[in-house]
């Protein structure tokens, strides 16, 4: 619609419908159950009864048929018949299931990521769903914290190719068309580096630092059209997001030209009062406004108290008319004006259920995501293999066809084979860490000592991981540990599955092993998609986006560290920067994966290019180029990884940083040349004066498989200062 018609409707509103459409409610608020008591909540959230039918979004509401009924009874009832925007949680698939995003990441394929968006987009929208908050793009760099399941790894360059990918995966070119939807970033900004992991806790970070590594993803959202920004928890530079205007204006909105509404995160108005920057709910309130935060999600401030503010001269009425024409706008960029119900259809909605070919794309995607770590001549499975063991808590034994679990996909792919299963209890003793299970671990053991393979399921379930999932210990449960010796002492060949939503400490049963997947947590098609990679039907070609430490006293141990004064390379002696009990480096480093093929690298040649200026732009200013060859008897896809190291520069610099890669298939004897581009973009950095600069000097370009494993070669690039 024209503008003139967003300006007109907003001059027609009172202030209590602007703050209605400032405000976000879940849907039980809205709901057309009489017979439903909201007492409780009400009084909870200081909900008044006659804001209700002003309400302008909810959140994590599902289903076209109750999202239909909400909506007609709010065109029926509100004064303007101003449509209800309807968000939701819509992270790693709707209906149908795919790999948490930390997985995705380790497919390094964005285009996947892409497609799994948009296959989410189309069934969220089809149950009613206008907007979900994601894609999540906080860098992560603790395990510990339990929400680096949502995020793509601990890389600022890859995270922003997911980032972008995973936008346009939801909204397409145009997010009114049918089965788009709009997406939100989150959480702006800095939420992935909570001290000791500890969700909802401190963070404290340079801006150097959040410049070049935390905030670099936000950007790539914006720069891709994301609709909506979500705040963080967590301060910035102390100061909580929702209230943070250099965050939210001055580079959100002055420095990045993002135009679309800001909303918080759940009660993140209401919890600067708990941070202590706000005295009660009417500073909060006229802070985070002030700030520029639009919506308010899962609290009242605005409603109960922007009246009074406005009234003592606290808050001036243009950041309430702002905020509702940004809000409006989205809905009428959504079509929502002329179609309120939008895409919301319970046939389209039943047709799209386990559609085959959502699970065909959900299955394509998880192949692509388990890394292999280990693998001492185990894998693949091959004909010889008559009798496999399977133990461990994600066997999946309990599940029934529909699930794609791993026992019943390894018995389809092998039918010829005989499966014994010991101890598979999903939620039992085994994973729980419940003490005397001794007698179950032998006789597991026992029953398993004859196979010709023994698969070994474990990890840590959904429940253990995502959102107020913070641990201090990353090992596997004891009697999981305990389970994997006894089945090291039975002397059949081992293979160990880990299902995580993040990186655990493995290194205590490396040994138990002769291989070891890294399986995450993988959708819907799951079993099938880990059955294809221990037969070989598939090869693996995941490569891990969040370094695998020995133990939690090395986090974070990411591969872009800075450099030290005292570095260990090539040092053998005391005073240097290292731990006396561990290695420096992780057990398994960013980049890195296993493949049943073997490639070999040659040829590295580099090429610098004639330029004038130092503008951080994407002009050209080297090349980099590698053969690579497939010297075994089997397909495979190596992902060929591009590292620059700045070697002296006004501020510390990290030892590598990522700024390319290329997934490449080839067959046995084939040879490729990968080439890479490097611009001016690539070697800038944030200097001390507040700016992004490129400064000529001596570069090392890298190519490898992994940021542990590259050649080298150091150029001059531009004038050396």
């Amino acid at each position: 619609m024209a503008k003139k018609f967003i300006e007109d409707l907003v001059k027609e509103m009172t202030l209590e419908e602007k703050l209605g459409q400032m405000t976000q409610l879940s849907p039980e608020f809205l709901g057309i159950d009489p017979t439903m008591d909201l007492t409780g909540p009400m009084n909870e959230f200081n909900v008044q009864p006659q804001w209700l039918d002003k309400i302008g979004s909810t959140l994590n509401g599902y289903g076209a048929r109750q999202l239909r009924a909400i909506q007609e009874k709010n065109m029926k009832e509100s004064r303007l018949h101003i449509p209800i925007l309807f968000m939701g949680d819509v992270v790693f698939g709707y209906r149908t299931g795919f790999p948490i995003p930390l997985a995705m990441g380790c497919s390094f394929n964005p285009d996947n990521y892409e497609k799994a968006s948009h296959i989410a987009a189309k069934e969220s929208a089809a149950s009613g769903l206008h907007l979900t908050f994601a894609p999540m793009t906080d860098l992560v760099r603790d395990p510990r914290w339990g929400r680096v399941m949502e995020s793509t790894g601990e890389d600022a360059w890859l995270n922003c190719q997911m980032t972008k990918a995973a936008v346009h995966g939801f909204q397409g070119d145009d997010f009114k068309e049918k089965g788009r939807i709009a997406a939100c970033v989150k959480h702006f900004a800095g939420y992935g580096a909570p001290w000791g992991g500890r969700d909802y806790n401190m963070v404290d970070i340079s801006e150097g630092v959040l410049r070049e590594y935390y905030l670099p993803a936000y950007k790539a959202a914006v720069d891709a059209h994301v609709a909506m920004v979500m705040t963080s928890f967590n301060p910035v530079n102390r100061i909580p997001s929702s209230a943070n205007q250099w965050l939210l204006r001055d580079i959100l909105r002055k420095e990045w030209g993002f135009e679309g509404p800001v909303i918080s995160d759940y009660a993140s108005v209401d919890e600067t009062i708990s941070h202590g920057v706000a005295r009660d709910g009417a500073e909060a309130a006229q802070k985070c406004i002030q700030a520029g935060v639009d919506i308010e999600m899962m609290s009242t401030n605005y409603l109960s108290y922007v009246s009074q503010l406005l009234e003592e001269g606290r808050l001036d009425i243009s950041l309430i008319d702002e905020a509702v024409t940004r809000i409006l706008e989205l809905k009428d960029a959504l079509g929502l004006f002329e179609n309120p119900y939008k895409d919301a259809s319970e046939e389209d909605e039943a047709a799209l259920h386990r559609c085959s070919q959502h699970l065909q794309a959900a299955y394509d995607i998880a192949v692509g995501c388990p890394v292999l770590l280990k693998n001492q001549g185990v894998l693949p499975l091959g004909p010889e293999v008559k009798t496999i063991g399977l133990a461990g808590p994600f066997a999946g034994c309990e599940k029934t066809e529909a699930d794609e679990s791993l026992y019943l996909s390894l018995k389809r792919r092998l039918p010829y084979a005989n499966i014994i299963t010991a101890m598979t209890e999903p939620l039992g003793s085994l994973q729980r860490g419940i003490k005397d299970v001794e007698d179950q671990v032998q006789a597991a053991a026992e029953a398993l000592k004859d196979c010709d393979v023994i698969i070994a399921a474990v990890g840590e379930c959904g429940e253990d991981f995502g959102e107020a999932a913070s641990k201090t210990c990353l090992r596997l449960s004891p009697n999981q540990e305990r389970l994997l010796w006894a089945l090291k002492q039975t002397g059949r060949p081992v293979v160990m599955i880990v299902h995580s939503g993040r990186p655990m400490e493995i290194y205590p049963v490396m040994d138990c092993a002769d291989g070891i997947i890294q399986g995450w947590h993988l959708g819907c098609e799951e079993g099938i998609a880990l059955a294809d990679i221990l037969t070989g039907k598939v090869n693996p070609s995941g490569r891990l986006t969040m370094s695998i430490p020995y133990n939690v006293g090395q986090i974070p141990v990411h591969y872009n560290a800075f450099n030290t004064g005292r570095p260990t390379q090539g040092k053998d002696e005391r005073y240097i920067s290292r731990y006396l009990d561990c290695p420096n480096e992780a057990l398994f480093a960013f980049g890195y994966g296993l493949t049943y093929s073997r490639f070999e690298y040659s040829a590295f040649e580099t090429q610098v290019l004639e330029c004038e200026g130092c503008c951080p732009d994407e002009t050209v200013v080297a090349r980099a180029g590698i053969t690579v060859k497939n010297v075994s008897d089997r397909t495979g896809t190596e992902v060929v990884q591009l590292y620059i190291r700045d070697i002296a520069a006004q501020v510390v610099r990290p030892v590598k940083e990522l700024r390319g890669f290329n997934r490449v298939e080839l067959a046995p004897g084939e040879f490729r040349t990968i080439t890479f581009d490097i611009t001016r973009e690539m070697l800038a950095y944030w200097n001390n004066d507040g700016e992004f600069v490129f400064e000529p000097g001596e570069f090392d370009l890298m190519i490898g498989s992994s940021s542990a494993d590259v050649e080298t070669a150091r150029v001059t690039i531009g004038q050396s200062r």
